[in-house]
Order: structure tokens, then C-alpha cells, then sequence
């Protein structure tokens, strides 16, 4: 099979995009969406086992607005790499945007389990 010369051209690619465009953006809005914004809110924003009783930690709504920037910027920062690489090799540029839809999985995991203990 012939290797497609356009990089949004490929199917594997737009397959890869496409799903990690859909966690980045189901991620954010979750977050966003669950967020009370009002002054006396606090949500776990850590969790140190190692640190005893006081295991989590309390933060602001920044704190839990940070995982949704984090999960655009991942989104941005991994497409961009994949793009760049696709003409060197395009084996590599699928494998940027597979550990890519890893990293959107495991932050969705975190950010939901951070939501749903406070």
C-alpha cells in the first residue's frame, strides 16, 4: 500500500486525530460543566498516599481548570509533533498521536475520579 504524500490525507491519522480531538474536547467541557464557580468551592486537586490522613489535598477551581488547558494543550502539542514528523516517517507520527489518546484516556480517568471525590 502506498503512503498517502498529504498528511491529512491519511486515514490512520484522521482516525488518531479525530478521536483525540473528541477526548480533548469531551474532557474539557466535562470539567468546565462540573465546576461550581461559586467563592467557597474546593475540589481535590492531589492525592499523596504517603502523606498520612491528610492524604488529598484541597485546591481552588484553577487547580481542576488546569486538567481541561492540559488536555487541549496535549491535543495542540501532539498534533503539531505528528504533523512535523509525517514526512520523515509516518510509523512515528501514528505512534505520536497513539500515546497521545493515551495520555487524553488517563487524564479523563484522573480529572473524573478528582470530580467525583470532592
Amino acid at each position: 500500500m502506498a503512503t498517502p504524500k498529504k498528511y491529512f490525507h491519511d486515514r490512520t491519522i484522521l482516525i488518531l486525530l479525530s478521536v483525540n480531538a473528541f477526548l480533548a474536547l469531551a474532557n474539557s467541557l466535562y470539567i468546565l460543566l462540573s465546576i461550581n464557580f461559586s467563592s467557597g468551592a474546593t475540589y481535590v486537586t492531589r492525592f499523596r498516599p504517603r502523606l498520612g490522613i491528610d492524604r488529598y489535598s484541597q485546591g481552588s477551581a484553577t487547580g481542576i481548570l488546569s486538567f481541561a488547558i492540559f488536555t487541549l494543550l496535549v491535543f495542540g502539542f501532539h498534533a503539531y509533533l505528528s504533523k512535523k514528523a509525517y514526512p520523515i516517517k509516518r510509523h512515528f507520527a501514528i505512534v505520536i498521536l497513539a500515546f497521545a489518546t493515551l495520555l487524553l484516556v488517563l487524564s479523563t480517568i484522573i480529572s473524573h475520579e478528582l470530580l467525583g471525590i470532592s
